[in-house]
């Protein structure tokens, strides 16, 4: 008896495909920024009960940890996200640290409910943009974005907002040539002293090619 469940759950294991077998791991403690790296204005960042709190001048927080030695190219990433009113922030992949500025590599997906940018929440910035409105402020809700190949996909609280394939060989408007598909790490933006964004529970699960 003890050989057939053995050998039923060995059936099992090997019935899941390589994908399932990843698992969700924390790239945020809750409790400290271990792991993740900003350069200038790093007091735009902090913690506020087991949140990073964003509110400040123009930064970026870098994950700079050891999961997957911070270099990420198929994976998905779930976070949860809470806004204040007028807020503007964003989430990067795709990225590398930079010690100042608006990141030059990777992609931004928007986290915006009613800042003066008409991009809302959800957009993969500049590139498949939205206009509605999905997710509230003062309201925590959980961002999803998945990258598999050439395809990127952005889920809010389970509903898919963008589906995106980027084009072979794709080309960009000048100021934005390094926003392809290749790999990096993930960051989260500082946009304005005006806008105060919360993020928490930051999970990936690195995908097979």
């Amino acid at each position: 008896m003890r050989k057939l469940v053995t050998a039923f759950a060995i059936i099992i294991l090997f019935s899941f495909s390589p994908e399932q077998k990843k698992e969700w791991i924390s790239l945020f403690d809750g409790a400290s920024l271990a792991g993740w790296k900003v350069g200038d204005n790093a007091t735009t960042f902090s913690m506020e009960n087991g949140a990073i709190a964003v509110n400040g001048n123009v930064a970026h927080l870098y994950y700079d940890g050891s999961v997957n030695e911070h270099s990420f190219k198929n994976f998905e990433l779930k976070i949860d996200v809470m806004t204040t009113p007028g807020s503007n922030s964003g989430i990067y992949f795709h990225t590398q640290y930079q010690q100042g500025g608006w990141p030059k590599k990777g992609y931004e997906v928007q986290v915006n409910n009613s800042h003066t940018d008409w991009r809302r929440t959800g957009s993969l910035w500049a590139i498949q943009d939205i206009k509605e409105t999905y997710v509230k402020d003062d309201e925590w809700f959980t961002m999803h974005i998945k990258v598999k190949g050439k395809r990127i996909t952005v889920k809010l609280n389970d509903k898919q907002v963008v589906d995106y394939t980027e084009p072979e060989n794709v080309q960009r408007d000048e100021g934005m040539n390094e926003r392809i598909l290749s790999s990096g790490t993930f960051a989260l933006q500082g946009h304005d002293p005006k806008s105060k964004v919360y993020y928490k529970n930051i999970l990936v699960k690195v995908l097979g090619d």
